[in-house]
């Protein structure tokens, strides 16, 4: 136990056969039959230690709270996740027919005057997903800008999309497809997954190679690769949430 990162309990129970851990917030436990001995116990815990590890940091951060907190209702001070950060919405009357979101340092929704308050959430939610859509477009446009000159990445053609499971594709005929939430994510993140499949084109596997071309582009793209594993899921989560 003394050269673990972490410490551990012991729990015998003559009801199982096998030896299992749990880890929860609170500790680590061991639980096995009356029988084993010690030493095994402590040899099994060894074995584990990367998969404990990684199930503590879990644990850790299902606890933690939400960067996407998904709200009920969006209206008058909803944050909105926006280039990395989260914007009060604010709501302003308008004479317009449909609702209209701009941004100037603050989240300004234009609200149709003859809608009644009621009725906010549902024809906020579509405007918002379409404005940061169009936002999108023209930050990913931008990163493009930036990198395409060097090394003659060029992809055919650029589409912003809505997609469950992935930030980003480049097919074979090096048309790139970008995931839209990214919109949400800081402007980093955006564009090392623009830059990931520029990249792609010149190299189409994740080979060292290619991430040294990664690298040329983006010498920290570590920690937006880092960003997506520990925050993806959630982003996901909230964008799918608004469209809902």
């Amino acid at each position: 136990m003394a050269n673990l990162p972490f410490s551990y309990s012991i729990r015998r129970n003559p009801r199982i056969s096998r030896m299992r851990i749990t880890v929860t917030p609170d500790k680590i436990e061991v639980v096995a039959p009356p029988k084993v001995a010690e030493a095994l116990l402590h040899q099994f815990v060894n074995d584990k230690q990367q998969w404990i590890l990684q199930a503590r940091q879990k644990v850790a951060g299902n606890n933690r709270p939400a960067a996407f907190p998904l709200p009920a209702t969006y209206g008058e001070g909803t944050p909105i996740p926006y280039r990395g950060g989260q914007y009060p919405l604010r709501l302003v009357c308008h004479p317009n027919k449909r609702v209209k979101i701009s941004f100037n340092g603050e989240l300004t929704a234009q609200i149709p005057a003859h809608l009644p308050p009621e009725a906010h959430s549902a024809a906020l939610k579509p405007a918002l997903v379409a404005w940061l859509k169009q936002q999108a477009r023209q930050h990913v446009g931008q990163a493009l800008e930036r990198h395409t000159a060097t090394q003659q990445l060029i992809p055919q053609s650029v589409l912003i999309k809505t997609q469950k499971s992935r930030w980003g594709s480049c097919g074979i005929h090096n048309d790139i497809n970008i995931n839209w939430l990214l919109i949400m994510a800081p402007p980093e993140v955006l564009e090392y997954v623009v830059v990931h499949e520029l990249c792609h084109i010149q190299i189409r596997n994740h080979s060292a190679q290619f991430w040294a071309l990664v690298a040329e582009h983006l010498p920290g793209y570590q920690s937006q690769r880092q960003w997506l594993k520990q925050q993806g899921g959630e982003l996901l989560r909230y964008g799918f949430g608004l469209m809902g």
